[in-house]
């Protein structure tokens, strides 16, 4: 499953760049949730960088200095928290914002994923008009 992910520094699919686009990295390993938050941040004209587990996000951010990455926080391997952490106490990728996806929705998950380092959350699964809203927020202050 994780292997019809894209694992390299290419966009997902293939997108046009311009100057309005924001380049937006997803950490994800579910392809269903990537392909639907691939399709929205797409067809509102973000270029979109993929990596299927933390290890290669982490990489990706660091070689793409996208301007924003989302990142579930169930992550096989090192989760979304720890590469949260990492990426927060990064040189590189420190002031790149970081919006987790979860279907944690429990209480004190919220307090866990901003101490974490992460700017905001978004739960799934996904509500298009709310993760566009979320996204607009961060891209917003870009």
């Amino acid at each position: 499953m994780k292997d019809s992910l894209q694992r390299s520094g290419v966009p997902c699919q293939a997108a046009k760049w311009s100057l309005e686009m924001s380049k937006i990295l997803i950490v994800e390993d579910s392809v269903a949730n990537m392909k639907l938050a691939v399709f929205i941040l797409q067809s509102a004209g973000h270029t979109v960088l993929c990596a299927a587990d933390a290890e290669t996000g982490l990489m990706m951010a660091r070689e793409n200095q996208p301007d924003l990455i989302l990142m579930d926080i169930q992550l096989p391997g090192m989760d979304g928290l720890e590469a949260t952490m990492q990426l927060k106490s990064g040189e590189l990728t420190r002031d790149i914002p970081v919006i987790a996806l979860t279907a944690l929705a429990m209480k004190g998950d919220e307090e866990r994923i901003r101490a974490a380092g992460c700017d905001g959350y978004i739960a799934k699964p996904l509500r298009y008009k709310e993760f566009l809203a979320v996204i607009a927020t961060q891209v917003v202050a870009l």
